[in-house]
């Protein structure tokens, strides 16, 4: 009798299953979180360039140091995944990331803030790309474009209120206590996480791959034409994005002189077009095909910098800040719905995807920050410049992709 309580109730549980959506939504939150922290020091960099004495291109190169060695790190958690279950690797790099974002809050000199945020990045490079291997396990091609588009909108609206965030809540607090409070929100998700881990467990991958292996996946993908020009544009359009955004808090307060508040009102509008219209642009995508919306994406990306660049009204910059929002949007979740599908071990294929793109995130921040001294709307011209070319490009490049 006992017995077969037990088993009607293990039934029960089963049967209870979240929806896939909002399953997506929950992992979704680990990323938020991560890309929260991870730009959300960008509009405070004038302010950190005067706590600690030092140059604002000096103080700059927190972003790369995050960027890339997230990017690095993800080589080895995506097919990790693979081998030993998404949500484990996922509550690792949680776990990780708490602990070192709450150190980064007690470090008092430039090298140190430089060196942990670096740790940070290797600790949290399993999330984003264990999350994108988890969406391509439960969806079919033909679905994977909604998911995608749910957990990029969470990416986008990360990267907007920790921008925001940023610079509203140092105003207040200092940005030590922004680093506690980004920590305890960590907290926060990883509980829900364990709370909800019966939801997230899957079947045992027997088509894991051995860690020998993994390099020579990599050079399989890449060597498939498809393979190597999407990585490509993920790369170049990753270094776009990266570059731009990391400095648009410098843009505010240059071209405007705004505040801390003033800047995180201004970046506001970045988040938006992800959250309202993330999965509505995935769902357009899998009805009309990624050749279509992608290269659009690209273009509204390079018109959004340029007209930046002209340095209009502070209302016109605002609502341009949200258009390269919806460029975003309309290519990176449409690049990776592609990658699912060029190797059987998705862990693999994610790992070099995440890789490629952070690693265009740090490089598109590091070749800013190396060109800053010509000026900044002179920089948004040369990368605007650069995506327009890019976009015609992708025109051609993407024709037969469905």
């Amino acid at each position: 009798m006992n017995t077969n309580h037990k088993i009607s109730k293990n039934d029960r549980s089963s049967n209870a299953q979240m929806p896939p959506f909002i399953l997506v939504a929950i992992l979704s939150l680990g990323t938020f979180i991560v890309f929260f922290q991870g730009f959300m020091v960008a509009p405070i960099l004038p302010q950190l360039s005067a706590i600690f004495n030092v140059s604002i291109q000096h103080v700059s190169f927190i972003e790369p140091a995050y960027l890339l060695s997230y990017g690095l790190s993800t080589l080895i958690y995506a097919p990790l995944s693979d081998k030993y279950g998404r949500l484990p690797v996922i509550i690792f790099s949680i776990s990780g990331f708490i602990i070192v974002t709450a150190l980064t809050a007690c470090t008092d000199t430039i090298g140190n803030l430089i060196f942990l945020r670096l740790l940070t990045g290797l600790v949290a490079g399993g999330v984003a790309p264990t999350t994108i291997g988890w969406i391509g396990d439960r969806f079919p091609y033909e679905k994977r474009g909604h998911a995608l588009g749910i957990f990029f909108g969470f990416m986008a609206a990360g990267t907007a209120f920790g921008s925001s965030a940023g610079a509203l809540l140092t105003a207040f607090v200092g940005w030590r206590m922004l680093f506690w409070i980004v920590a305890g929100m960590g907290l926060f998700i990883l509980v829900i996480f364990l709370y909800t881990r019966q939801n997230f467990i899957q079947k045992q991958n027997n088509n894991a791959i051995i860690l020998k292996s993994i390099f020579f996946e990599y050079y399989c993908i890449l060597k498939t034409q498809r393979g190597r020009r999407t990585y490509i544009f993920v790369l170049l359009n990753s270094m776009f994005h990266s570059g731009i955004f990391a400095w648009t808090g410098y843009y505010f307060f240059s071209n405007y002189h705004l505040n801390e508040k003033g800047v995180g009102l201004a970046l506001l509008g970045y988040g938006i077009p992800g959250l309202i219209l993330g999965p509505f642009l995935g769902k357009m995508a899998d009805r009309y095909g990624r050749n279509k919306i992608i290269p659009i994406g690209i273009t509204i990306g390079a018109i959004s910098v340029l007209l930046l660049s002209m340095h209009y009204s502070l209302l016109v910059s605002c609502l341009l800040i949200a258009t390269l929002s919806l460029a975003f949007d309309m290519t990176h979740p449409l690049f990776a719905a592609i990658i699912t599908t060029l190797s059987e071990h998705k862990g693999v294929a994610i790992g070099l995807f995440a890789f490629v793109m952070f690693m265009g995130y740090g490089l598109g921040s590091l070749i800013f920050s190396l060109i800053i001294n010509l000026g900044i709307n002179e920089s948004f011209q040369i990368y605007g410049l650069c995506a327009a070319v890019g976009a015609i490009a992708s025109f051609f490049s993407f024709k037969s992709e469905k």
